[in-house]
């Protein structure tokens, strides 16, 4: 039975016991991840403004949101090294100012350089140490529900912009680029900073106890593996491989949706009264984050490679007849919101399985490893995917990559990571 003591050792009230300690703990940290959200997630609705404003092409401008993604996760095992060191709160809080710093310095940028330098450098840093720790701390908190609790501290991630994407597109239409930089990125840098002062680690105890899930997911208690250790297994190389390859899919439709709307012409078109593109991104955020508790849920009772094989083929599917009702609004919208909800998982299925496989004394860094596969997607799905559409003309093929992406990691995950982490598991320890 726990003891008073032991609820103090948890940094909140001695009374409280750690049932209602980590729900707590579990609202902040989607309360951090939702103050940081925007800057990946609204990007699109930026780009034609800050084009227009400095004058350059897309592929250049979209190097700003590669360097974001690619800031934000090339960093991450050093970031996550200094929260296991520190503690949560001082260097998550840090995150959300120098998050929300990006946007109040990229509104008087008047270059491309430094709109590199303070959108994706600052921005990419801030939102890179929120986002690794906030996950480290749940996989802490949560060993029994991992799925579900990474799943919606990802979720806050991928929400949080549903509040503000019509606030911004009305913002940048009624008072213009720079005013609307500063006041959301002065908003979100103080309601990040708050709720971060509350966050704390879990006793050891707390974090070391055994899930409980089904096939595929954590059914015992696992041997804590060493980054160095981890790094020198074939299966974190598969689990990064396959990342990589997810978030190439997801980035392109993340980063491009602004400009291939407008191709595919459903840039002026409504959809219930309502512009249709503003509606799909809101639309979007909702299924994107939707997915991730959803997903981790199931995958917490399913297994986690069974439900990662049916979410990825649900995108490959999803963007498929996306591309083949292009022109059709209605169908863009809707199609849009069903690519979102095969997507945004990746972020409570991959580190959630990482844990599972490598154990909880060195979630944080060792996720902070796998992170960079996002950045390395970003590059491909970011600038890259830019280039080819601007080489030959079209962006389908563009979404043949990404389409073949999504149903080869989906196979992946079932006939090749399913049995590799099942005989890695069944090893004897030592």
């Amino acid at each position: 039975m726990r003891s008073v003591a032991d609820d103090a050792v948890l940094g909140l009230a001695p009374a409280l016991p750690l049932a209602r300690t980590r729900w707590i703990q579990l609202a902040l940290g989607v309360a951090c991840m939702m103050a940081i959200s925007s800057p990946q997630y609204v990007w699109t609705l930026f780009t034609k403004p800050l084009a227009t404003k400095l004058g350059v092409p897309l592929s250049e401008l979209q190097v700003t949101f590669s360097l974001l993604i690619v800031l934000q996760t090339f960093f991450s095992p050093f970031q996550g090294a200094l929260i296991e060191r520190f503690g949560p709160r001082r260097l998550i809080a840090l995150g959300t100012v120098l998050s929300g710093l990006s946007w109040v310095l990229a509104s008087q940028v008047q270059s491309l350089g430094m709109l590199y330098l303070c959108y994706g450098v600052v921005g990419g840093l801030g939102t890179g140490i929120v986002y690794v720790g906030v996950v480290g701390q749940m996989v802490r908190w949560f060993p029994d529900r991992r799925g579900f609790a990474v799943g919606m501290v990802a979720a806050g991630y991928g929400m949080g912009a549903i509040v503000t994407t019509f606030p911004i597109a009305s913002a940048l239409a009624g008072k213009g680029l720079e005013t609307t930089l500063w006041q959301f990125g002065l908003l979100f840098a103080v309601i990040g900073f708050i709720a971060s002062q509350g966050l704390r680690a879990p006793a050891a105890h707390a974090a070391a106890a055994p899930a409980h899930g089904r096939e595929g997911s954590a059914a015992r208690a696992v041997a804590d593996v060493p980054t160095r250790q981890m790094l020198r297994t074939p299966l974190f190389w598969l689990l990064f491989g396959m990342m990589t390859m997810m978030s190439t899919s997801g980035l392109m439709v993340t980063s491009q949706m602004a400009a291939f709307a407008k191709d595919f012409g459903v840039t002026g078109a409504t959809v219930l009264g309502m512009a249709a593109l503003p509606l799909a991104l809101t639309l979007d955020r909702f299924t994107n984050g939707l997915t991730r508790p959803l997903f981790g849920w199931v995958s917490d009772r399913w297994g986690r490679e069974n439900t990662m094989c049916l979410a990825f083929a649900l995108e490959g599917v999803a963007m498929a007849l996306w591309l083949l009702t292009r022109e059709n609004a209605v169908l863009f919208v809707l199609l849009s919101g069903v690519v979102f909800l095969g997507w945004g998982e990746i972020f409570s299925l991959f580190p959630s399985t990482l844990t599972d496989t490598f154990g909880t004394r060195f979630a944080t860094t060792n996720y902070g490893w796998l992170y960079i596969s996002q950045g390395i997607g970003s590059i491909f799905g970011g600038p890259l995917a830019a280039l080819m559409h601007e080489r030959l003309g079209s962006w389908m093929p563009v979404f043949g990559v990404a389409i073949t992406l999504d149903i080869a990691t989906a196979l992946l995950a079932i006939a090749v990571l399913k049995p590799a982490r099942r005989s890695y598991l069944a090893r004897p320890a030592g």
